[in-house]
C-alpha cells in the first residue's frame, strides 16, 4: 500500500468502505473469501472464475482468474491471496490484468451492537493505479473509481445480507 505523501503526488485512487455486519467474524471473513458468492455479487458484469480456484472459499497463497465484462469489454483479471490471517484480514492482489497494479484489504474487527450481540466491522481498501498514465488518472477521475466503488458496495451489501440472514452455509463451501 502507498503512503499518503507518495498518494498525493502521483493522485492513485484509494476506496475504503467500512460496514457493520451482525454476525462472527469467522463468518463475514469466510463470506469474504467465497467465490461463489463473489460471482452473484457481480452477475451484471457476467462475472466467471475460469481457473485455479474456481469455487467454494479462497485461501492463502491461492488464485482465481476472473472473466467479466466492464464497459463493454471482456476482461480477464487474476488474483492471489497474498495475506491471510483468519478471521481478522486477508489480502488478495492483482497477479495479471488490466490494472498496472492493485490490493485489496479485508480487515476485519469484531465488536458488540448496543445490545451486546456480536458484529463485525468490516473495512474494505482498495488501492490500485490504473494504466496508461495520465490518460488512466483521467479515466479514475471521470469514471473508474465511482464504478468500482459501486462494484464493492455491491459486494458488501449481499456479504452484509448474507451473514444477518443466517443462510451463509450455502456459500461456505471449501
Amino acid at each position: 500500500m502507498r503512503c499518503s505523501w507518495e498518494r498525493r503526488l502521483v493522485k492513485v485512487p484509494l476506496i475504503s468502505l467500512t460496514t457493520r455486519i451482525a454476525a462472527s467474524c469467522e463468518t463475514v471473513f469466510d463470506l469474504s473469501c467465497s467465490i461463489d458468492l463473489h460471482l452473484e455479487s457481480t452477475a451484471q458484469t457476467r462475472e466467471k472464475a475460469v481457473a485455479g480456484r474456481t469455487s467454494g472459499l479462497i485461501g492463502p497463497g491461492e488464485e482465481v482468474t476472473w472473466e467479466a465484462t466492464h464497459f463493454g469489454i471482456r476482461q480477464r483479471l487474476t488474483t492471489r491471496i497474498v495475506e491471510y490471517d483468519r478471521p481478522r484480514h486477508f489480502r488478495d492482489a492483482m497477479v495479471d490484468g488490466a490494472f498496472a497494479r492493485f490490493d485489496h484489504d479485508h480487515h476485519f474487527e469484531p465488536t458488540a451492537d448496543e445490545a451486546g450481540r456480536e458484529t463485525t466491522i468490516m473495512t474494505d481498501t482498495f488501492d490500485y493505479t490504473s494504466p496508461w498514465g495520465p490518460l488512466g488518472r483521467l479515466a479514475d477521475w471521470l469514471f473508474l473509481q465511482r464504478y468500482m466503488r459501486r462494484l464493492l458496495q455491491k459486494r458488501n451489501a449481499l456479504i452484509k445480507t448474507i451473514a444477518e440472514s443466517g443462510n451463509a452455509q450455502r456459500y461456505l463451501k471449501r
